[in-house]
């Protein structure tokens, strides 16, 4: 059987949030995506805590990546050489030069620092910082920009996420953070922000100028409940500038269109969110289906098709971020359709209804019944009642152990009663028996369904082990296109390994 292609896309040792997907030609003049995010440690502490790295595919197939190595040290910038400061979400763009240049910033340091490296995946080394033209560092002016189309309020504030896309001699450099309103917040986050850079890629010829509104912008201009929070990303398509953001309500990502890069964008809609919610198709479109916190991608378009990246929470905090992606649909008149979380969305289509899948594909991590999740049980804080994915072991890398083996196989821990578990798409046929390998202190059995909400198919009864133990039942899977859930109902908690699908 052709490999198949899952969400996350990287192996489930790999931590790569933020992704931004580029198209770029290789070393043999042939089309690959590059992936740049952060580097998230398994069972981390806090964000980003391993240095940059970069992934990539054929164009042709989305379910073979290579690693391509660590391309960025957090101490190759000069105010970082102790390491003490995590490199944050990162963006690539080809200079006129035909140099491709890395933007970042470290957590702690505030402004934009740039890398420069004459391939997509080689080895990038710092290049400055980016400057108005007196020297003083972008995020550093303490004057109030008079070319401010709202009013003298706004002003440089600490720099975050940056986003960057070249068009002839210019770039545009987009940041920002937005914070709420409170006694602590800074009043003068109003807005994400751009700027324009000269050819040197470093300093800033025109802005900065306000993008799309934070809650505490005085006029929301149609943004109201999805106000830009952070996560900048750009891209133009024909003639038309989507800003891709992560919004307030933290889980989505949104996108605002304008035919100017530096002004006038108006709100679109959601794109993805990682708790599902806003989807109608197979539940109510406010029901969250994985506990969700922030987001942060973009969207591309690879032979001929076009997709959305964008990650989720693993291991019960919001330390371990890994990288998903899902195919969208772009509109005549421009508009993006919401993507649904799946586990198939690298494949080109639904998963084979045969044969043994890994536990961590899953797309679904919920509560059968809403009311028995307490309010205010959200990341970071591992909750007690919500299943979630984690590996053994510890955090490892590539250069670890060779490319193609998967070691550290992930799985689901933490399934205690009334937990479902959902996993989307597959092409049944001929499904007569269901497995599933567990281990852990339970009692209990696991109804099968084809909807989360939908009458069992049959149950696989489950007992307490401490190793991994195959359990199994006749289960008849009607023939065609199905997700699968598994509803565990019972006594303990129980870790799932993997499930398996047993054909005539």
């Amino acid at each position: 059987m052709k490999k198949q292609g899952f969400n996350p896309y990287l192996p489930c040792w790999e931590y790569i949030p933020d992704g931004e997907p580029h198209v770029w030609d290789d070393e043999e003049n042939r089309q690959r995506v590059y992936v740049y995010g952060s580097h998230d440690r398994f069972n981390g502490y806090v964000y980003c805590m391993n240095d940059y790295v970069c992934w990539s595919a054929p164009c042709d197939n989305l379910c073979e990546w290579r690693y391509e190595g660590v391309i960025y040290k957090k101490t190759d910038d000069p105010l970082n050489k102790d390491g003490r400061m995590n490199l944050y979400a990162p963006d690539v763009t080809r200079g006129s030069d035909g140099r491709f240049y890395l933007y970042y910033v470290l957590d702690k340091a505030d402004v934009v620092s740039a890398a420069v490296c004459s391939s997509p995946a080689g080895k990038y080394e710092f290049y400055g910082y980016v400057q108005y033209m007196d020297g003083t560092p972008l995020g550093k002016r303490e004057d109030a920009h008079p070319e401010s189309q709202n009013g003298p309020s706004f002003r440089d504030v600490p720099q975050f996420d940056p986003a960057v896309l070249t068009e002839g001699g210019k770039t545009y450099l987009y940041s920002g953070q937005c914070t709420g309103k409170g006694k602590s917040v800074d009043e003068y986050r109003t807005h994400s922000i751009a700027v324009v850079l000269k050819e040197d890629m470093l300093t800033i010829e025109e802005g900065p100028f306000p993008i799309v509104p934070g809650v505490q912008a005085k006029d929301k201009k149609g943004f109201e409940g999805h106000e830009f929070f952070e996560a900048s990303s750009v891209r133009k398509i024909r003639d038309t500038y989507y800003f891709v953001y992560s919004s307030f309500a933290m889980n989505e990502l949104c996108y605002a269109t304008s035919k100017n890069p530096i002004g006038g964008f108006e709100y679109g809609g959601v794109i993805v969110s990682n708790a599902d919610t806003g989807i109608d198709s197979y539940k109510p479109a406010g029901k969250s289906m994985y506990l969700g916190n922030n987001n942060h991608g973009s969207i591309v378009q690879i032979a001929g098709q076009w997709y959305v990246f964008y990650h989720r929470h693993t291991n019960g905090n919001e330390f371990s971020r890994q990288a998903c992606l899902e195919p969208i649909k772009i509109n005549t008149d421009g508009s993006i359709n919401q993507a649904e979380m799946t586990s198939c969305g690298p494949n080109s289509g639904p998963l084979s209804g045969s044969g043994e899948y890994p536990a961590y594909i899953a797309c679904n991590l919920f509560l059968q019944d809403d009311h028995e999740l307490p309010e205010k049980t959200l990341w970071p804080n591992r909750n007690p009642y919500m299943p979630y994915i984690t590996q053994d072991g510890k955090d490892i890398s590539p250069d670890d152990l060779p490319f193609d083996c998967d070691e550290e196989t992930g799985l689901i821990a933490n399934i205690t009663d009334n937990c479902g578990i959902g996993f989307k798409y597959f092409d049944c046929k001929d499904v007569i028996k269901m497995n599933v390998k567990i281990r852990g202190y339970c009692r209990g059995f696991f109804e099968v369904k084809t909807s989360w909400d939908g009458q069992p198919l049959g149950k696989i009864d489950v007992i307490s082990g401490n190793i991994w133990t195959e359990f199994s039942s006749d289960i008849s899977i009607p023939d065609g296109i199905h997700a699968i859930y598994f509803i565990y109902k019972g006594a303990g908690n129980a870790a799932l390994r993997s499930f398996e699908f047993i054909t005539k």
